[in-house]
């Protein structure tokens, strides 16, 4: 660690450790994520996943290990204005559910002071597909899960975010629904060159929009690489029989 900003890296934990009593949520984690690039996490419910990525917003703080964002430790940053310069989206939607669509989409916005808030949310809403005049004035209660998703979507994008932080965003969803969702993603990451770290159970998932994948179990980093490379040379039993039974072909 020479203290030198690398330009071209977004997201990175250095032996980073996370504890809750005597269990290890992470055990000296190491991760680098670049500009522009997906990474998708995998792994067992309690493998640490999710806390890692909470830990790029500080929603969770590590006991031991540095984070850093943009270069700068996570450490040193005031956290609220940490998370209003990041996209996140947890698995619920996590919208409220006593504003309306429109509203909930201003949030970032609002709470960053920007100009022209309903604009940037209707263009947010446009980005993942939804017409403003159509869904705008509608409460969250009368979408659909996919249209819900799709909305927390638009929110974690409404301020112009270059890191996104994705939490099983599609896993609650219908194969069809989800499908449609997956697509919508890929063709929002070319479009806005964004920097993603996506959270998921689904190895197919994983492979379908992650650029690297990140294999993790009892709070460590197993493997990371390419599908090709994990297919070609897992790094452990655990990862050679995880892509076995997914019966993933890449």
């Amino acid at each position: 660690m020479t203290g030198q900003r690398d330009p071209s890296v977004a997201l990175q934990a250095q032996g980073v450790s996370k504890h809750y009593g005597p269990v290890a949520a992470l055990d000296d984690v190491s991760l680098e994520v670049a500009q522009g690039e997906c990474v998708a996490l995998i792994g067992e419910s309690g493998s640490g996943k999710t806390t890692l990525l909470r830990c790029f917003n500080r929603l969770t703080d590590p006991d031991a290990g540095r984070v850093l964002v943009n270069g700068e430790n996570a450490a040193s940053l005031d956290p609220i204005a940490l998370r209003r310069r990041m996209g996140y989206v947890p698995q619920d939607g996590g919208l409220l559910p006593h504003w309306r669509v429109r509203r909930n989409v201003t949030l970032v916005p609002w709470l960053c002071h920007l100009t022209g808030q309903e604009g940037l949310a209707d263009r947010a809403l446009r980005l993942v597909g939804m017409e403003p005049a159509v869904f705008g004035g509608r409460w969250p209660g009368e979408l659909s899960g996919g249209q819900r998703q799709r909305v927390a979507v638009a929110r974690a994008l409404a301020a112009g975010p270059q890191v996104i932080l994705l939490d099983e965003p599609f896993g609650a969803l219908d194969a069809i629904t989800r499908a449609d969702l997956q697509a919508t993603f890929q063709q929002l990451r070319a479009e806005l060159e964004l920097t993603v770290l996506l959270v998921t159970h689904d190895l197919h998932e994983a492979v379908l929009l992650g650029d690297r994948i990140g294999v993790m179990r009892e709070g460590r980093l197993e493997q990371i690489g390419t599908a090709s490379e994990l297919d070609a040379a897992p790094a452990t039993g655990y990862v050679r029989e995880l892509l076995q039974r997914a019966k993933v072909r890449v």
